[in-house]
């Protein structure tokens, strides 16, 4: 049996780590995955390259069985649905299905203090979301429209995943967070219980002991050294600060560059 452990917001790292870890169970040929989450999310096109990189292991045969931690909210239960199964804790936090794009309307301010842009762009569209200004109504139908595009992504994947019908999925798809055992009500979840519930699922699932089975633990993430030098751990906690806050807000990746 192996086992991926998804651990805090989804990005382009942790998007590496788990893509190259897939590709090491899948060569090894093992049965099983059990997939332990404990994220509130991340970016669009991170969580979906794990998505269908999950996909495609269960094609080559390898069965999958999702454990959601302490949290597994947005892009951890885009993730989550690509399994065979999920088993939650019943006081999990998941759900908070959904994707959000905020900016920042600073043009009040900026007045205040005294300070212009000076913009020179090439379309209408080039500085949409620009601080020192509002929206259009065409910048915010534009964003609309693409936000709802990503948000019909997100209910597509959970229905199919969940065997759910869409508007099923929409009835509760509307941002709003909910415990494991409300989860299991919904059908977001087959079975309520910890990472070890889930590793035993996994073994019968495999036709393996559960009583001997250990999982191998594939794609640890590297140890962090920043603590040990002066003036980057600051910058390491403001990095981790920062994609604590794009992990809650599930921003599309096109839309965000480190």
């Amino acid at each position: 049996m192996a086992r991926i452990a998804i651990e805090g917001p989804i990005a382009g790292g942790c998007r590496k780590r788990v893509l190259k870890a897939l590709r090491q169970i899948e060569k090894r040929r093992f049965p099983v995955l059990l997939l332990r989450i404990d994220s509130p999310g991340g970016t669009v096109g991170d969580s979906q390259e794990i998505h269908a990189a999950l996909l495609r292991l269960r094609q080559k045969g390898c069965q999958v069985v999702a454990s959601f931690g302490n949290i597994s909210a947005s892009g951890g239960v885009y993730i989550g649905v690509a399994a065979d199964r999920i088993v939650a804790n019943a006081g999990t936090i998941t759900g908070s299905i959904g994707v959000i794009l905020r900016g920042n309307n600073l043009s009040g301010l900026l007045e205040r203090i005294g300070i212009r842009f000076e913009t020179i762009k090439s379309g209408p569209f080039k500085d949409i979301l620009a601080p020192d200004r509002a929206l259009s109504a065409e910048e915010r139908a534009l964003l609309q429209a693409l936000i709802d595009s990503s948000y019909g992504q997100f209910v597509e994947a959970v229905a199919t995943g969940r065997g759910l019908a869409p508007e099923v999925v929409r009835a509760f798809a509307d941002g709003r967070v909910f415990t494991g055992a409300q989860a299991l009500d919904l059908g977001l979840v087959d079975a309520l219980g910890d990472e070890d519930t889930a590793r035993r699922l996994a073994a019968e699932l495999a036709g393996l002991d559960p009583e001997k089975i250990q999982p191998i633990t594939f794609g640890d993430p590297p140890k962090r050294l920043a603590g040990l030098i002066p003036g980057r751990a600051m910058l390491s906690s403001l990095k981790a600060l920062w994609q604590q806050e794009l992990g809650w807000n599930g921003l599309p990746l096109w839309l965000y560059r480190p």
